[in-house]
């Protein structure tokens, strides 16, 4: 007990080592680490829970897109910002949204509601292949038709609104735009990797109840700062549904930024919480 107090006091790389470097290499571990999916599962496809999984991610992300793309909207209607929710309000919709969302469907699907997180997540083996393909295409459909929903409500007013569509801003690169992206999805998949940790989870009981609230943060928190820059994309989904029921020119034509970064991002995080956070083990020469 007073080599795991000492441990904990000084740090998991305490010089010199005993056993192999690294948190994922100590071999008295408290918790249990879930072992690295495979590639292909193709048991999965007979599972309900895998189907259900899928439905979830798609209602998830249909109810995302209609209260965020609504709120978007509603703050453009206004004559000035003072007399709306403003950029303050846009953000804490987005991401009030995403941690009552990840608190509904975490125990199904995951809650990630976003193709950057399922595929940070992917990369890091923690889930399949076939999953991470499923929920991704489940996703983009339901940002689709969340948007959808939005434009049936209100058609005149959503084209003449932007329908939420993400565009690099007048006075921006696209290489600032794509550097906000990047930027932005790592702060998210990197939260996500942080609040959902197998060995945080087992020391901290509390961590599992909370960990909506970090995630729906950090989104809440890049958007205040990438608003003004690309409207903030950092999920492709949401991206592409808005893009694709606004469908004017200018909102595809740096719709490639709104895919390429993001998943930049989430692959940026993913690495580093693999390779730093979770560093890899080796043997020490004692």
């Amino acid at each position: 007990m007073e080599g795991k107090e000492e441990d904990v006091r000084v740090g998991a790389n305490k010089f010199p080592e005993r056993q192999p470097i690294g948190t994922s290499a100590q071999s008295d571990k408290d918790y249990n680490e879930p072992p690295p999916a495979p590639l292909f599962e193709p048991g999965e496809l007979s599972s309900w829970s895998f189907w259900r999984a899928g439905i979830a991610e798609f209602i998830a992300t249909f109810l995302f897109l209609y209260i965020t793309v609504l709120t978007v909207m509603g703050v453009k209607r206004s004559p000035n910002m003072c007399a709306s929710v403003g950029i303050q309000g846009i953000a804490w919709a987005f991401g009030g949204m995403i941690f009552a969302l990840v608190y509904c469907t975490a125990g199904i699907s995951g809650g990630h509601i976003n193709p950057a997180v399922t595929f940070g997540l992917f990369l890091a083996r923690k889930l399949s292949l076939t999953r991470a393909l499923y929920y991704i295409v489940m996703q983009c459909l339901g940002a689709i038709c969340g948007a959808g929903v939005v434009k049936g409500f209100q058609p005149n007013q959503y084209q003449a609104l932007g329908g939420g569509a993400n565009t690099v801003a007048p006075g921006y690169t696209k290489g600032s735009g794509l550097g906000a992206e990047i930027i932005g999805t790592f702060v998210l998949v990197y939260t996500v990797f942080s609040a959902t940790d197998a060995k945080r989870n087992a020391r901290d009981s509390h961590v599992p109840i909370l960990a909506p609230l970090p995630i729906g943060f950090a989104v809440f928190l890049v958007h205040l700062a990438t608003i003004p820059i690309t409207g903030t994309g950092i999920n492709p989904a949401r991206s592409l549904g808005a893009a694709i029921i606004y469908n004017k020119d200018h909102s595809w034509d740096d719709h490639w930024v709104f895919w390429v970064g993001p998943f930049i991002g989430a692959a940026l995080a993913a690495l580093y919480h693999v390779i730093v956070i979770r560093a890899i083990p080796f043997k020490s020469r004692n």
